[in-house]
């Protein structure tokens, strides 16, 4: 890799959170059976005429706002030719010279964006499958609405690639527009990527990668290609500008076709469409729907409650679960706790359900009481645990479940005190160490106790009736 520099830049498709098809009523959803969500105007029947989608043309807008884009007034659609069995009319309704959005940028690291180059709308194409018996089409996804996002060759290296999806993922998630999730095919990422000589200002032959289902999937990607085109270059021969496709399994790109230009496509306006004319109004109206984004959002929670940038990270990565840290914080929880338990407990909890964050079975409200019952000492961090789980099964109160459970604290002498007196009558030689001065020793006489009470004894009681009643012995 020594002696050239990397360019990359990315064209990444995410599919806008309409109910129906871009110029079509058939509705979008991600799973069903195969051609049982088509309308005629997907495949083009002859008579058929395209009506645009409003909400896919608000989305798109408020996605290219959110990203820092220049919002064009007046933008057309163009139909853009190329014949694919999975594209029935023999083109796709696009954007071409005229798009709805230019300019924007991306944060892909400390001091660097990469600047955006345009965004469009667009529809889908349908999907093949190749199996042993032949090709099979599935044209459900012809026609979802789509936003094209373009960068520019800023990104200079594969793990800038890998931030800036993740960076436009949280934006167009926080923006309403899209869940971006590439599993379900909701986001994709076509890269271009092309070596120049340190120095030079000349950027070499550039090839297209596809099939690239994740992030992860990307970076790897770039890497391969990075390694192969300076192969070729070392050896003294030429990159060609082709089209490759990723192989996960293999770890390797392989040619699939020449790279296609703008001409080959014979764009033209699309004679059935009017244009998109938007104004000021409009635009105001989509600035406002988008609200906090998760940059905003992050510096805010570091000022007002103090957490770290690990802290403000997690909680930033998707609106909902922002916005449900602070119904605990106003439901009474402190910051930190209320991060630690959205976090590291409720969420593993409903992954594991297959729920989001949205369908809990334990309610801000209910978490908050837990997090206060485990503040003010009624319950240890052991049988908060308890709590929680009963809370995910039941419908009931944090102190309904305590009492379901019987896992009310022990805080009364009286009633430790024999429990203490037993513990040091079966671990003699731990009570001796603390007498010594070896204080560590007492964790196994507390560690006894805390197992035949359940957790339920108070630590802070405990080590104070231990420490006193050893002091009395010896």
């Amino acid at each position: 890799m020594t002696g050239y520099t990397t360019v990359i830049g990315l064209e990444v498709h995410v599919q806008l959170g309409t109910n129906s098809k871009l110029f079509s009523p058939a509705p979008v959803a991600a799973l069903g059976d195969p051609n049982t969500r088509v309308h005629h105007v997907d495949i083009g029947l002859p008579g058929v005429l395209p009506r645009p989608n409003r909400r896919a043309i608000e989305l798109a807008t408020r996605a290219a706002l959110a990203l820092g884009s220049e919002i064009q007034l007046y933008s057309e659609f163009a139909r853009k030719h190329y014949f694919y069995p999975d594209l029935p009319k023999g083109y796709q309704i696009s954007q071409f010279d005229l798009p709805l959005a230019l300019g924007g940028s991306v944060v892909i690291g400390e001091g660097r964006s990469c600047r955006l180059h345009r965004l469009h709308v667009e529809e889908d194409a349908g999907k093949l499958t190749h199996t042993a018996i032949g090709t099979l089409v599935d044209l459900n996804r012809a026609g979802v609405a789509l936003a094209e996002i373009v960068s520019e060759p800023d990104i200079r290296e594969p793990k800038e690639a890998h931030t800036f999806l993740h960076r436009l993922r949280e934006v167009i998630r926080f923006a309403g527009v899209s869940d971006c999730d590439m599993e379900l095919g909701s986001m994709r990422c076509d890269a271009n990527i092309s070596l120049m000589p340190i120095g030079s200002d000349t950027y070499g032959t550039k090839v297209e990668l596809k099939n690239l289902n994740s992030m992860k999937m990307v970076h790897r990607a770039l890497e391969y290609e990075v390694r192969r085109q300076t192969a070729v270059l070392a050896a003294g021969g030429k990159v060609i500008a082709e089209t490759r496709g990723w192989h996960d399994e293999l770890g390797e790109s392989r040619s699939m076709r020449s790279k296609e230009t703008a001409p080959d496509y014979r764009y033209l306006p699309d004679p059935d469409l009017p244009p998109i004319v938007l104004d000021e109004a409009f635009v105001t109206a989509q600035r406002e729907q988008i609200g906090e984004l998760p940059e905003d959002r992050r510096n805010r929670y570091r000022q007002t409650h103090c957490l770290s940038d690990q802290d403000v990270t997690a909680l930033a990565q998707d609106r909902d679960i922002g916005d449900w840290f602070e119904l605990l914080v106003a439901a009474g929880a402190d910051a930190k706790p209320a991060c630690n338990w959205l976090i590291e407990e409720l969420l593993p909890a409903l992954r594991e359900r297959k729920l989001k964050l949205l369908q809990s079975p334990i309610s801000a409200t209910g978490l908050a009481e837990l997090l206060t019952l485990l503040k003010d000492k009624t319950l240890t961090q052991k049988t908060s645990r308890l709590v929680f789980a009963h809370l995910l099964e039941t419908n009931v109160s944090a102190k309904q479940a305590i009492k379901d459970l019987g896992l009310g604290k022990i805080d009364d002498p009286a009633s430790l005190q024999p429990l203490v007196d037993a513990a040091i009558a079966e671990m003699p030689q731990a009570a001796r160490a603390v007498a010594a001065g070896t204080d560590r020793a007492i964790d196994a006489l507390k560690g006894l106790v805390m197992r035949k009470t359940r957790g339920r004894a108070d630590p802070g009681l405990l080590d104070s009736l231990l420490r006193t009643t050893i002091a009395a012995n010896s």
